[in-house]
């Protein structure tokens, strides 16, 4: 290659470099035009490679040349990226504008669950009282579930808790009574607890069961309790929770773990009678299983479920609507 030949050949470069780079409209095209003419294989990284082919006295002059060009491009490189730059962050401004004259959108907020609500109401409730949240596995064994509680393997009672079974000896708890026994199992009395979780059994879901349900258990072990400390509990629970105005009624029941048993019904003048939990004297059996001695302590029990208080609180009459989380049924609360 002669010197005129590669002067002939810097001018077609410069020709095609000024068509490329007026059709350059983003960053990512300038920088594949780049790659082109100045990259490891581009056209004026081949022409100054040329340069060894020339006569030595012909080489200043042609190096001047391609020199000027490769700054030339440079520069042109640069100031077409920044005019790309300034016109793309125009575009995102007037994209991300406000107009701070349009009113505000509401964005609503979030809140608890009504089960919620009425659990923590609850438990602020009983440990105002002076009792203390306890908690346990919701995978409990079959001792901690039944045994302790004076319901045998052979106890016709234990009909009535339709089990979800594990294995030969766990199962999910099918009341938060377990807790209870835990509990005692591991203090001296006085013992004064709620047992709030969840639990489970084998119902089929329809408007007043579900398989999954919550409990709230209130136990009370100290020397010289009686069924008057049981009701005026009960009593105190009551107008906390539900107000002034109801009347209580006590109905003789059976459960295992406790003797006497009784059901506990409330209603509002004019309105109907309304079970909302089962209650009772710790049953002598259990006392004696976790090591204490009948005749010195007494205690007393009741379970309520937390759907049921829910359900009579704001009249809701499917159980259903809790689990389905319909944005409509729970906005209400």
């Amino acid at each position: 290659m002669t010197l005129q030949e590669l002067r002939e050949e810097a001018e077609r470069l410069r020709v095609a470099w000024a068509q490329g780079l007026a059709g350059a409209a983003s960053l990512d095209e300038l920088e594949a035009l780049r790659v082109k003419f100045l990259g490891r294989k581009g056209h004026l990284t081949r022409l100054l490679s040329a340069l060894k082919e020339l006569p030595p006295q012909e080489r200043a002059q042609a190096g001047r040349i391609l020199n000027a060009l490769k700054g030339e491009i440079v520069g042109a490189l640069e100031e077409k990226g920044r005019e790309i730059e300034a016109r793309e962050r125009e575009r995102r401004l007037a994209a991300e504008r406000y107009d701070f004259t349009l009113p505000g959108r509401w964005r609503p907020l979030g809140h608890l669950h009504p089960l919620t609500q009425v659990r923590l109401e609850i438990e602020d409730i009983f440990m105002r009282m002076g009792f203390d949240v306890a908690s346990g596995p919701e995978v409990e064994d079959d001792y901690h579930n039944f045994e302790a509680l004076n319901i045998p393997e052979d106890h016709p009672a234990r009909d009535e808790w339709d089990s979800f079974y594990i294995d030969d000896v766990h199962l999910l708890r099918t009341h938060t009574s377990p807790v209870q026994i835990r509990v005692m199992k591991s203090r001296k009395p006085p013992v004064r607890i709620i047992c709030p979780g969840r639990c489970y059994r084998r119902d089929t879901p329809d408007a007043t069961h579900s398989p999954v349900f919550h409990q709230v258990e209130l136990l009370w072990v100290e020397r010289g309790l009686t069924m008057a400390n049981l009701k005026w509990i009960i009593e105190e629970f009551v107008r906390r929770f539900f107000g002034p105005g109801y009347e209580m009624r006590f109905s003789a029941d059976f459960f295992p773990f406790t003797e006497p048993s009784a059901q506990v019904h409330i209603h509002r003048q004019g309105g109907p009678w309304l079970e909302i939990m089962g209650a009772g004297m710790v049953d002598p059996a259990v006392l004696t299983e976790v090591g204490y001695d009948p005749e010195e302590v007494t205690g007393f029990a009741f379970g309520l479920g937390i759907e049921r208080m829910a359900m009579l609180r704001w009249g809701i009459e499917d159980i259903r609507l809790f689990y389905q989380n319909d944005i409509r049924f729970l906005s209400q609360f």
